[in-house]
C-alpha cells in the first residue's frame, strides 16, 4: 500500500510542481472518490470480484441437482476512485496545438484489487485545418464518442463495447462531419485464445501474445455526422491474430505452425443530447472481438487440421449485440437502458471454440435508474434485470439449436464527488 499513497502523492503534487518549472504549459487536475454498493441474485460472469458485471452464469449442479450458481452475493468497493491531469503544451512550431492527458484509477487488473491502474495516458497533436493525431492509450473506436449514462461500470457491456486500448488514432473534421482512422494495439482488454499448444484444444485464456505473434493492429475506420444535438454515424473494424506459434501434435512432439484468425465488424451508432435529454444506442455485428469485454471467440474448422504438425485453421464467431439508453432530467435524472444479443455462430463448420460466453446463445437485459445531481456530487440507485440463454444443444456451426434461461436481478447504489 505505501507504494499506491507514493504514486498518488507524486500524481497530486504534479501540477503545481510543473507549473512552477514549464513555462507554456497549464494543467487542469481533476479526479473523483466513487463508492459503489451492490447486490445480485446470482453469480455472474464478472471481473473486479463483480464490480464490471457482465451477465448470469449457467447452471451448475452439484450431486443432489442444487445449482450452485443460485447464490446471492454483494459488496462495497471505491476501487473505481481515480485522479487525472490535462496538459495543454506550448504550440509546435508556431502552428500545431500541443496537448496530453494521464489518468489513472485502483482497480488493478485481474485478480489484483485496490492497485494503481493506468487507464489513459496519450499525446495529441492538434494542426490546422481540422487534422489531429493522436498517440497512446484511451478508449477503443468500437467504444467511441456514443455511450450509455448508466451507473453500472460496465457501461453497457457486453452489448457495449468496452475497453481502452494503445492506438495511433487520426482524425479529420470538416463542417458536420469527423472522419476516424486507428491502428490499435493490446495492453489490459486482451483477445481470448488457447491456453497451451496442444492439438484440438478448448482451454482459453486471455493474453497479449496473440495480437503480438500476429503482428498485424487492428484497424477501425469510421465516419459520423455532429451538429449541436446530434451525432450519428458508423464504422468498419478488422482484427487479425495468431492464435498459436507452436502446435504439440498426436505424436507428442512440437511443430512450428504459421495460424491466423481474422474478423471483420460493423457497427453503427447515434446519439442526441440537449438541456433535459439523453437519447443514444449502438448496434453491432461483431467478429471476434472478446478484447472488447463482450461475447466472442473463434472456433477450429472441421477437417481442416494438419495431420502430421497439428497445425488448424479458424472460423470467427459472429455475435450481434444492440443497446438503446434513454435518459431525461437535470437535478432528478430518471433513466433506462435495454440491450440484446445473439450468438449467430461461426462461418463455417468448427469442432470446438476458443470463446468469452462460448455457450451463450442470447442474453437480453433492462435496467432503470434514478439519479440525483449537484455540482460535484451525484447520488444514485439503478436496478437491473438480465436474462441469459444458454445453449443445449449446437449446430456445426456452433449456433445454438435449443436453449435453457437463467437470470439475474442487480442492484447498484452508487455515490461519487467529483472534482
Amino acid at each position: 500500500m505505501k507504494k499506491i499513497y507514493v504514486a498518488l502523492a507524486a500524481l497530486l503534487a504534479l501540477p503545481s510542481v510543473s507549473l512552477a518549472q514549464k513555462k507554456g504549459f497549464d494543467y487542469k487536475f481533476y479526479g473523483q472518490v466513487r463508492t459503489d454498493l451492490f447486490y445480485n441474485s446470482r453469480s455472474n460472469s464478472e471481473t473486479v470480484d463483480g464490480l464490471f458485471y457482465m451477465f448470469p452464469l449457467d447452471k451448475s449442479l452439484d450431486p443432489k441437482g442444487e445449482d450452485l450458481n443460485d447464490a446471492a452475493n454483494g459488496s462495497f468497493y471505491t476501487l473505481y476512485s481515480r485522479v487525472g491531469v490535462d496538459v495543454t503544451g506550448p504550440m509546435l512550431g508556431g502552428k500545431v496545438k500541443t496537448s496530453a492527458k494521464i489518468e489513472a484509477d485502483f482497480r488493478g487488473s485481474g485478480t489484483t484489487f485496490s492497485v494503481f491502474r493506468l487507464r489513459h495516458a496519450y499525446l495529441k497533436l492538434d494542426f490546422q485545418k481540422g487534422h489531429s493525431l493522436l498517440m497512446g492509450q484511451t478508449w477503443h473506436p468500437l467504444y467511441g464518442d456514443v455511450s450509455p449514462q448508466i451507473l453500472n461500470l460496465n457501461m453497457g457491456a457486453p452489448y457495449q463495447p468496452f475497453g481502452r486500448a494503445p492506438q495511433i488514432r487520426y482524425r479529420f473534421s470538416h463542417r458536420h462531419f469527423l472522419l476516424t482512422t486507428a491502428l490499435l494495439w493490446q495492453s489490459q482488454y486482451l483477445s481470448v485464445g488457447p491456453k497451451d499448444n496442444v492439438v484440438g484444444t478448448t482451454a482459453t485464456q486471455k493474453s497479449q501474445a496473440f495480437i503480438k505473434n500476429g503482428l498485424i493492429p487492428e484497424v477501425y475506420f469510421g465516419l459520423d455526422y455532429k451538429d449541436a444535438s446530434f451525432q450519428g454515424g458508423a464504422g468498419v473494424h478488422v482484427s487479425s491474430i495468431a492464435p498459436r506459434t507452436q502446435s504439440v501434435a498426436q505424436d507428442g512432439k512440437t511443430y512450428k505452425v504459421t495460424e491466423r484468425v481474422t474478423g471483420v465488424s460493423a457497427e453503427a451508432h447515434f446519439k442526441y443530447t440537449d438541456r433535459d435529454w439523453y437519447v443514444a444506442g449502438r448496434t453491432v455485428l461483431g467478429t471476434n472481438l472478446s478484447q472488447t469485454s463482450t461475447i466472442g471467440g473463434y472456433g477450429i474448422r472441421t477437417g481442416l487440421t494438419d495431420e502430421q504438425t497439428g497445425e488448424q485453421q479458424y472460423a470467427p464467431l459472429r455475435v450481434s449485440s444492440t443497446w438503446l439508453n434513454v435518459a431525461y432530467g437535470g437535478k432528478w435524472r430518471p433513466a433506462v437502458f435495454v440491450g440484446y444479443l445473439k450468438n449467430l455462430g461461426a462461418t463455417h463448420e468448427v469442432s470446438g471454440v476458443l470463446a468469452t460466453g462460448a455457450n451463450v446463445d442470447q442474453l437480453a437485459t433492462a435496467s432503470a435508474e434514478l439519479t440525483y445531481n449537484l455540482p460535484n456530487w451525484k447520488f444514485g440507485a439503478e436496478y437491473s434485470f438480465c436474462n441469459a440463454w444458454y445453449g443445449d444443444q449446437f449446430d456445426s456451426k456452433h449456433k445454438a439449436t435449443d436453449n435453457h434461461s437463467v437470470h439475474n436481478h442487480r442492484l447498484v447504489v452508487t455515490a461519487m464527488f467529483m472534482f
